[in-house]
C-alpha cells in the first residue's frame, strides 16, 4: 500500500466520521424538537382533520427539504418538516392517552423503538455491513403496506390493521440496516438526507409499535 492509498484511506474515515457525528447530533435535535411540537399540539388537542392537514403540510415540506438539503438552508427545511410532522401526531398520542395508562403505553412504544433503533445502528456501525441488497425487498415492502393502508381506510378490518402495522414495524427495522449502512459505507454524503431518513425510520418504527401495543385495548 503506497503513501497515497494510506491518506487517502484516512480522509475516507475521517468524512465518514464527519458525516456520523453531525447525523447523529442533528437527528438528536430534531427529534428532540418534534417530540416537543408532538407535546404542544397533544396538550392543544388538535382534531382528526387537522392533524391530517399537518401529516399534508409535512409531506409538501418533506420534498422541500429534500431539494434544499444540499444548500445552507437545508437544516431550517429540516426542523420546520420534523417539527410539522410532530405536531401531526398529536391526535393519535390524545387517542391512547385516553386509555387507560394510555401515557405508560406510549413510554412502552418510544422504550421499545428506542432499542431497537439503537440496536441495529450500533451492528450497523461496527460491522460495516453493506445492506445494499435490501433496497428492492424494502421498497416493495413499503409499497405494499401503503396500498394495505389505504385499503383498510375504507374496511376498517382490524386484523388487516395489525398485520399492516406489524409489516411497517419489520420494514423500518430494515430501513434502519439500509439507510445506517449507506452513511457508513459512503452511500449517502449529505448528512441533511441521511437524517431524514433515519428520522422517517424511528418515527414510522414508532408509530407501528404504538398501535400495534394499543389494539388489544382499542
Amino acid at each position: 500500500m503506497n503513501q497515497q492509498t494510506v491518506y487517502s484511506s484516512r480522509a475516507s474515515t475521517l468524512e465518514v466520521n464527519n458525516m456520523l457525528k453531525n447525523t447523529y447530533m442533528l437527528l438528536s435535535m430534531t427529534l428532540a424538537f418534534s417530540a416537543l411540537c408532538a407535546f404542544i399540539s397533544t396538550f392543544v388537542g388538535i382534531g382528526r382533520f387537522a392533524s391530517l392537514g399537518l401529516s399534508i403540510g409535512s409531506l409538501v415540506l418533506l420534498f422541500v427539504t429534500l431539494k434544499k438539503a444540499e444548500g445552507a438552508s437545508g437544516v431550517f427545511w429540516i426542523f420546520a418538516f420534523t417539527g410539522m410532522q410532530g405536531a401531526s401526531l398529536g391526535y393519535i398520542l390524545n387517542h391512547y392517552l385516553a386509555f387507560e395508562n394510555g401515557s405508560s403505553l406510549i413510554m412502552q412504544a418510544f422504550g421499545l423503538t428506542s432499542a431497537i433503533f439503537v440496536s441495529l445502528s450500533f451492528y450497523a456501525l461496527t460491522t460495516k455491513k453493506d445492506f445494499s441488497f435490501l433496497k428492492g425487498f424494502l421498497f416493495a415492502g413499503l409499497i405494499v403496506m401503503l396500498v394495505a393502508g389505504i385499503v383498510n381506510i375504507f374496511l376498517g378490518n382490524s386484523m388487516l390493521f395489525m398485520v399492516t402495522n406489524a409489516g411497517i414495524a419489520l420494514l423500518m427495522t430494515g430501513f434502519i440496516l439500509f439507510d445506517t449502512s449507506r452513511i457508513v459505507n459512503g452511500g449517502e454524503t449529505n448528512y441533511v438526507r441521511a437524517t431524514i431518513s433515519l428520522y422517517l425510520d424511528f418515527l414510522n418504527l414508532f408509530i407501528a409499535l404504538l398501535n400495534l401495543l394499543g389494539a388489544n385495548r382499542d
